[in-house]
């Protein structure tokens, strides 16, 4: 890390670009005879004449927010919803045509649509105007004040392609910003190793002539050699340390205005990146660009972006290695994701092989598809504790024996995956118009449609699937408590279950003692895989409004608390209201015997039948980073783990005690990051609940 970037860096985490920032007259009133999306348009174009260009210090990126909030709008006194959250949209698309000749396309389209095609049309277009005026005013602006490299950028990007590695990065960051001043949420930025290698690479000279190989080798200077093709033969020399430098500025640029997005807490903010993976041709995709963003990555620790990285059974063990690396540092990051399973998994679920093979992730850990889908994949949630323990409450006392407790948990688990179907089915059609995302959007500009009524080439449903763990501990414990230790009666267990377990201290006890899921114990993992596969098989038989599919996932979100709290206690020994474990984990109560252990439990079941993405969570002691030997170890776990069959893990390298350190003096701990759900965010800023939750979680030594 040079000056420059130790500068940029620091004055990002001073937090004085935030005394900047104003308030902006956020409600805007529309007559009820304009367009839903037109409106959208008009927002943005309201929100971007108020803003204005800015740029701190030395800044070769730009498009920093000033405004505090982006505006809605009103009609007959109601509020608007705005459009979408959780896509990628095709940056290659946007990077290789530059908006100059998406505008032309557009208007030819205009020229010969439908009526029903119109309105779409007028509306991308005068988003395109509006976003394109805007870099116009940035350009001019840092011409007045002598940014230069930037005005120099902004000569060329957006209206046309980048020619460089510097002018992409301008370009995705105009991307960023604009996407987000019309109130998209989570815009990930998908595959970035991917759309921005040729760029990446653009700075070596191709095929110059005579002329222009002089000019060049005057201009080179020693920290910005390159290829040199001349007369058939090249000439190498090493452009990386520049790439370097540009690829920080840029990480660092994206964190600037986190704390503006939507999301739950700072850091929720979907600028979750992916690394590597598989093409069509079973090629390795991962690059110099890829290596070089976990470098990156590791050297400047902060929240953003957040890494995905896309590994399989072959994998080389120095590249997990190097993530373990990043691990080390405690971002709570890389999130890997093992395309030996999911690619398989996403075709089963309908997506072609080759938009599987582009796969990328959501905020969190949801698969999506690269530029192609208007998925919603996190648009309910399954509580499989809840269902459980109204088999237990409401028929447990009814059976005669445990073969007929399960089919009344099946029954109970089969219904609560058709309400969550029906729910998800009417919640889908509450989102609004998104014309400015629909541009980047396959096949939206050909079909003349939103990506919102049927424009995208996907339009999905997914749904979180929380407990998942505490559901099947209870299944176990009732089995062990009832039927075969016969510890209590189905009476007695229902009425400590109602109690609270007060007056119930021993059964409590033994019922926390009974197997638990994370121990690689069968008794308690197959009924994992039992409510799994109802889930399963419950939500092929859906299809949404719009054609799309309902994909069953184990990831729970902030559900692990909101979803808890409205659960009673359970037979698994865990009090009322109390929190359920993070995503495909272990319960808080469990006790687990060792990392490996875990693993084998929770990648017994085809994880590709459960396709929308929930990770394995496992916090590890930072004492077991402390040497190389150490790192060795943590990465030949996550081998096991992909060699097993597991399809998403996260790892969290903490240290509890410097946890419960900066509950006491969070003055002593600014810069502490963790993992939350999947994001990550300053451990200070968090609310005590989250903190408290990753505070309780098994910490493992390695």
């Amino acid at each position: 890390m040079n000056e420059r970037i130790r500068s940029r860096l620091a004055f990002l985490k001073s937090g004085e670009y935030k005394k900047t920032r104003r308030e902006l007259k956020r409600e805007v009133v529309f007559a009820d005879d304009v367009s839903h999306s037109r409106i959208q348009a008009e927002l943005l174009s309201y929100f971007l004449k108020n803003e204005t260009p800015i740029l701190f210090g030395d800044d070769r990126i730009g498009f920093n927010r000033v405004l505090s909030s982006t505006p809605y709008a009103t009609v007959n006194g109601e509020r608007l919803p705005r459009g979408i959250g959780n896509v990628t949209p095709n940056y290659a698309y946007a990077l290789s045509s530059g908006m100059d000749a998406i505008v032309t396309r557009i208007e030819g389209k205009l020229a010969e649509c439908r009526e029903d095609q119109r309105d779409f049309y007028e509306s991308a277009l005068a988003c395109l105007e509006s976003v394109l005026a805007f870099a116009d005013r940035y350009r001019d602006y840092a011409k007045d004040v002598g940014a230069t490299e930037l005005y120099t950028a902004l000569c060329q990007v957006p209206h046309k392609p980048p020619r460089s590695f510097h002018e992409a990065c301008v370009f995705m960051k105009f991307l960023q910003y604009t996407l987000r001043a019309c109130a998209t949420e989570h815009v990930t930025l998908g595959g970035f190793d991917k759309y921005m290698y040729p760029y990446f690479e653009s700075d070596i000279a191709r095929g110059v002539g005579e002329d222009e190989l002089f000019e060049m080798l005057i201009e080179l200077k020693p920290d910005k050699p390159q290829i040199l093709y001349i007369w058939g033969h090249s000439f190498e020399f090493d452009y990386n340390n520049e790439n370097l430098k540009m690829l920080e500025e840029f990480f660092i640029s994206l964190n600037f205005d986190t704390d503006l997005y939507i999301g739950v807490q700072l850091g929720d903010n979907g600028q979750s990146m992916v690394l590597g993976g598989r093409d069509t041709e079973g090629t390795d995709r991962y690059n110099k660009l890829s290596e070089m963003c976990i470098k990156a990555s590791t050297e400047l620790c902060i929240i953003d972006p957040k890494i995905n990285l896309r590994v399989d059974k072959d994998t080389p063990i120095e590249r997990l290695e190097l993530a373990t690396q990043l691990t080390k540092k405690g971002l709570g990051f890389p999130q890997y994701c093992n395309d030996d399973v999911v690619i398989p998994g996403l075709v089963k679920w309908g997506y072609s092989h080759e938009d599987a093979c582009d796969y990328t992730v959501a905020a969190c850990w949801e698969y999506i598809s690269s530029g192609k889908g208007a998925d919603i994949p996190n648009l309910d949630r399954m509580n499989f504790p809840m269902y459980v323990a109204r088999a237990v409450n409401e028929g447990l006392s009814d059976c005669n024996d445990f073969d007929e407790f399960l089919r009344r948990v099946e029954q109970t688990v089969r219904q609560g995956c058709r309400i969550v179907a029906e729910r998800m089915q009417e919640n889908g059609k509450k989102y609004g118009k998104a014309p400015y995302l629909s541009i980047f959007v396959d096949d939206c500009i050909e079909r003349g449609l939103d990506m919102l009524d049927g424009g995208a080439v996907y339009n999905n449903y997914g749904a979180h699937g929380v407990g998942i763990s505490n559901a099947a501990d209870a299944i176990a414990a009732v089995k062990r408590a009832v039927f075969e230790d016969e510890k209590c009666t189905a009476c007695e267990l229902t009425a400590a279950i109602a109690s609270n377990f007060e007056g119930y201290t021993e059964l409590r006890n033994y019922l926390l003692s009974c197997p638990k899921m994370g121990n690689n114990d069968d008794y308690v993992d197959c009924y994992a895989d039992m409510l799994m596969r109802i889930y399963e098989e419950e939500f092929r038989a859906y299809r949404n409004h719009k054609g799309g599919i309902f994909r069953p996932g184990t990831g729970s979100a902030m559900e692990y608390l909101w979803s808890s709290r409205y659960v009673g206690a359970t037979a698994d020994g865990r009090l009322a209201g109390t929190p359920f474990g993070s995503s495909f984990s272990p319960s808080i109560s469990a006790r687990i015997n060792g990392p490996l252990s875990c693993i084998q439990s929770f990648t017994k079941h085809d994880m590709s039948d459960i396709i929308n993405g929930g990770p394995l969570t496992m916090e590890i002691h930072e004492n077991t980073f402390r040497n190389d030997d150490g790192v060795k170890k943590v990465a030949a776990l996550v081998k096991a783990f992909i060699d097993l069959g597991g399809h998403q893990l996260q790892l969290n390298s903490i240290n509890r005690d410097v946890l419960l350190d900066a509950q006491k003096h969070p003055e002593d701990h600014k810069n502490l990051i963790v993992r939350v759900w999947g994001w990550s965010g300053y451990f200070n800023e968090l609310d005590v609940e989250y903190q408290n939750h990753i505070i309780s979680r098994t910490e493992f030594a390695v």
